[in-house]
């Protein structure tokens, strides 16, 4: 008995098979194929969706994107390995229709379409909503740390710049010394520097202090607190438990199959105050009034939580408890009970701070309030029953205050406060990692994207509109199957 053979690879074939035979119906290329036929290109925002009347053909806008969205499902973002992939993957061959694109024509549609690639997103985003895939009962907000284009040497905060400068000056004083000394000499050992190096690297430091000193000044014009080089948009932040240059990448994700409702590609280190708005944009694409939010205590801003209540967001966020006043019309005023573990909220409108007993407190003097924002009202606290600080004679609460918010007018009138509890519910707070924890989780390890590939924020949001754009069709795919996908297409 013998194995199993192959053809002959060498045998001549008259007629060759067909193309088509080699992908199945229910192939996930059939899906692409499907839904990116059935998009208005145009409408959306690509470009060159038409060709001109002169000149050399280009390549369809729709070909190229067929291209990518494949690429990001099967873990090839590379525009280098997707060329390839168009001369020997028999999938991208029947997608493709044997076409193979320079990998430059390739990268540069990625780089020229961000805009219409997030419409896109959004397309199928609102697609799937009308196949009942999304619950819009609950959602969960997160960020994730990107690595960008930009290496760690290639960024510089203040602190690292003074530091380099004046590990420079030292080296200066150092080989000056040793110009003087070697000055003194008639003649050096061989093994010691001439003169002439010496100066030569001397002349070297002071260009590269040069340098350096241009990007404090650099810092100082914009305000920024850091700059980086190969990326001007990246940050260096926290992530992993290591420090990167990288993007803040927020997701708004629905908990009935964990599809992703929205995403913002932010330099934010932190996450405080994205939350609001992101879930702003996710009830606006899934078109409902009121939603269920839960995010973890990253997003613990009492500013934000406050402004997504007004909103009409539900708002769960984890490790939150504490009470606060806001501003309250007057039939809602009511008897503000005592609370020792209450917060302030300041509303900047009035540059005024409400404190958990509904007393306002004002700036002090002007230094301080320009150098801390101190808030305090002394007679208010004295006769306070509370006695939420260690002193009775006031309360301090620092804000960050600019002097252009200081205002001695104050129109006290009409402002009426109520007090109500802030406590994200346990059990929702419970059900948030396993909605939004899985979405990245599979786009870093199954898909191979846990970096990106273009330079700056704008192409960067881009490269992610394709990342979750193949997330969503993958899961689209997996719960509904191919064939009725593509059937909602048509």
């Amino acid at each position: 008995m013998d194995f199993i053979r192959g053809e002959n690879r060498y045998q001549v074939v008259l007629l060759p098979d067909c193309v088509d035979d080699y992908v199945s119906e229910d192939s996930p290329v059939r899906v692409i194929e499907a839904y990116i036929n059935s998009l208005d290109l145009g409408a959306l925002g690509f470009n060159r969706t038409r060709p001109k009347d002169t000149g050399r053909p280009p390549y369809s806008p729709s070909d190229l994107l067929k291209l990518y969205v494949y690429g990001y499902m099967n873990r090839i973002r590379s525009s280098r390995r997707l060329e390839k992939e168009t001369k020997r993957n028999l999938e991208v061959i029947w997608l493709m229709q044997r076409l193979s694109p320079d990998h430059k024509t390739i990268a540069a549609f990625r780089q020229e379409n961000a805009t219409a690639l997030k419409n896109v997103f959004r397309d199928f985003v609102k697609l799937c909503g009308e196949l009942g895939l999304y619950g819009k009962e609950l959602v969960a907000v997160d960020g994730s740390k990107f690595k960008a284009v930009n290496a760690k040497d290639r960024n510089f905060t203040g602190k690292k710049l003074k530091e380099r400068i004046a590990r420079i000056d030292e080296s200066i004083e150092k080989y000056m010394q040793e110009l003087e000394e070697s000055d003194a000499q008639e003649s050096l050992a061989a093994t010691e520097k001439t003169a002439e190096e010496i100066a030569g690297i001397i002349k070297e430091l002071e260009e590269r202090k040069e340098v350096y000193q241009s990007y404090v000044d650099r810092l100082a014009e914009t305000g920024e607190t850091q700059i980086s080089l190969t990326d001007p948009e990246s940050r260096v932040m926290k992530g992993n438990g290591k420090m990167d240059v990288s993007y803040n990448v927020q997701s708004v994700v629905d908990s009935k199959h964990k599809l992703v409702a929205e995403f913002e590609v932010t330099n934010s280190a932190c996450d405080a105050n994205l939350m609001t708005p992101m879930v702003e944009k996710a009830k606006e694409i899934l078109e409902v009034e009121t939603i269920t939010a839960v995010a973890d205590n990253g997003y613990d801003s009492i500013q934000d939580i406050l402004a997504g209540m007004s909103q009409g967001i539900e708002v769960h966020v984890a490790g939150t408890d504490f009470d606060v006043c806001i501003p309250a019309s007057e039939d809602e005023r009511q008897e503000i009970t005592s609370h020792k573990d209450g917060r302030c909220v300041y509303l900047a409108d009035r540059n005024v701070v409400l404190c958990p007993m509904g007393q306002i407190l004002y700036p002090g003097s002007y230094k301080k309030a320009k150098r801390k924002g101190i808030f305090h009202n002394s007679r208010a606290c004295k006769l306070c029953a509370c006695k939420c600080t260690k002193e009775a004679r006031g309360r301090n609460f620092e804000v960050p205050m600019k002097q252009s918010d200081f205002t001695k007018e104050y129109d006290d009138a009409g402002l009426f406060v109520k007090q109500i509890r802030i406590a994200g519910d346990k059990e929702v707070v419970k059900k948030r990692k396993c909605i939004v924890e899985h979405p990245f989780g599979t786009i870093k390890r199954s898909m191979d994207a846990g970096y990106c590939l273009t330079k700056g924020i704008h192409k960067v949001r881009g490269e992610f509109a394709l990342t979750f754009l193949a997330y969503n069709l993958k899961r689209a795919i997996n719960i509904l199957g191919a064939k009725k996908l593509m059937d909602c297409f048509a």
